[in-house]
């Protein structure tokens, strides 16, 4: 179960589209301050240090948090006997195979054709209708995503308005003239505001609801106080995702893998502090190495 949420955090902080919130942090820096972050962009920024927290998490938590069984000889057995029984694919799941590589392929490519993620997105979920892989009533039963695409759009329209008063440049300026008469560099300051950013996370039930709050918040600071655009953008809404594993109530999948009742409470926030901090650390020393390499500073 572990495994399982931390990974979930990692892979959503790795792809745009991996994570519902990840298009509001998009949407967000590009209505509050101009910076456009592309599925590539963020996909070629986030895989360097995505990829180290995949393969350092795994072995922290089986030293923090042995399994009780350590060998499994027959399960390579076990799942080649299930997929054995499952058959082959049925023709709604090739389709659905096709139309997620479609989708996949017009992400990754958006900077040559500039059809955005949510064109796309869209555009999947009427093929799959065409093809009686969806049906109207299953679009309209899905009411976490019609609730989201909803506070999404609130959220948009809010930033957006504040950004035109110049509410939100009033407040950055603002707060970028106290850090910089504190005398703080301008990477110590981001790095303090990264800190700030996750780690209220505990205040969040909901990572929708914490971008909304405080990414655009942050984001204009950041720029602020010096550091570049896009790699305050793309660094905060990846780390919107890392914190999700702080709390057993952090994400959309807490409540499912916490309520099989597998890990207690106590060591559910003892794993996701020390995990989460191991990964911020990953992601700003090692990422921050990786995304001076590709130029975003």
């Amino acid at each position: 179960m572990q495994i399982e949420y931390q990974a979930n955090a990692i892979t959503c902080a790795m792809f745009m589209t991996a994570m519902a919130g990840n298009p509001l942090s998009v949407e967000l820096a590009a209505k509050a301050t101009d910076t456009q972050i592309t599925w590539s962009g963020w996909a070629i920024a986030a895989i360097v240090p995505g990829l180290i927290s995949l393969i350092v998490m795994p072995y922290l938590l089986y030293k923090l948090f042995p399994p009780e069984i350590e060998e499994m000889p027959l399960a390579k057995q076990m799942a080649t006997d299930e997929l054995t029984k499952m058959g082959a694919m049925s023709v709604v799941e090739k389709i659905v195979a096709v139309v997620f590589c479609g989708a996949l392929v017009l992400w990754a490519t958006s900077e040559i054709h500039h059809i955005g993620a949510t064109t796309v997105g869209m555009l999947a979920v009427v093929v799959m209708i065409l093809t009686d892989v969806l049906t109207w009533d299953d679009v309209l039963n899905e009411k976490g995503a019609w609730n989201t695409m909803f506070w999404m759009g609130s959220l948009i329209a809010l930033a957006s308005a504040l950004s035109k008063s110049g509410f939100i440049k009033y407040v950055a300026e603002g707060a970028g003239r106290m850090i910089e008469s504190a005398g703080i560099s301008w990477t110590l300051a981001f790095v303090l505001l990264i800190l700030i950013y996750v780690y209220s996370h505990y205040g969040f039930a909901s990572v929708s609801a914490h971008i909304g709050a405080m990414y655009a918040a942050f984001l204009t600071v950041a720029i602020a106080v010096g550091t570049p655009p896009m790699l305050a953008a793309i660094a905060f809404a990846a780390m919107s995702n890392i914190m999700i594993p702080l709390t057993h109530y952090g994400g959309g999948a807490a409540p499912i893998l916490y309520g099989a009742g597998y890990v207690s409470q106590n060591d559910w926030w003892r794993l996701g502090f020390i995990i989460t901090t191991v990964n911020v650390a990953i992601w700003l020393i090692l990422g921050g190495a990786w995304w001076k390499v590709i130029g975003l500073w």
